[in-house]
C-alpha cells in the first residue's frame, strides 16, 4: 500500500514538473513594441506563405504574434514573430 502511494506521488510530481516546463516554454518570448508600430498579420501571412508556408492560426501572445502552421518543408511550427519588423524570434519546438 505504501509503495502504491508513493508511485502516485511521483506520478503527480512528474506531471506537475511536464506542466511547468510547458507553460515556462510559451511564457519565454515576449515582445515590446507600441501597437501603433505594429503590422497587420496579413502582412505576416503573406510573407510566411511566400516563404513556403502553409499558416493556420495567427494569434497574439506576450505581445508577440504566434504563428501555427507548417514551413516550407513540411515541419509544423509554433513560432513568434515580432509585430513590428515580422522577425522571427523564437520557436517553441526548438527550446
Amino acid at each position: 500500500m505504501q509503495t502504491r502511494q508513493t508511485l502516485q506521488k511521483i506520478c503527480l510530481c512528474l506531471g506537475m514538473g511536464l506542466a511547468n516546463q510547458v507553460a515556462m516554454a510559451h511564457g519565454d518570448f515576449k515582445c515590446n513594441e507600441p501597437s501603433k508600430e505594429w503590422k497587420l498579420r496579413e502582412d505576416l501571412s503573406d510573407k510566411l506563405q511566400a516563404d513556403g508556408w502553409d499558416v493556420r492560426k495567427i494569434k497574439i501572445d506576450n505581445g508577440c504574434y504566434e504563428v501555427y502552421g507548417f514551413d516550407g518543408k513540411g515541419k509544423r511550427r509554433e513560432a513568434y514573430f515580432n509585430p513590428r519588423t515580422l522577425e522571427l524570434i523564437g520557436d517553441a519546438g526548438q527550446k
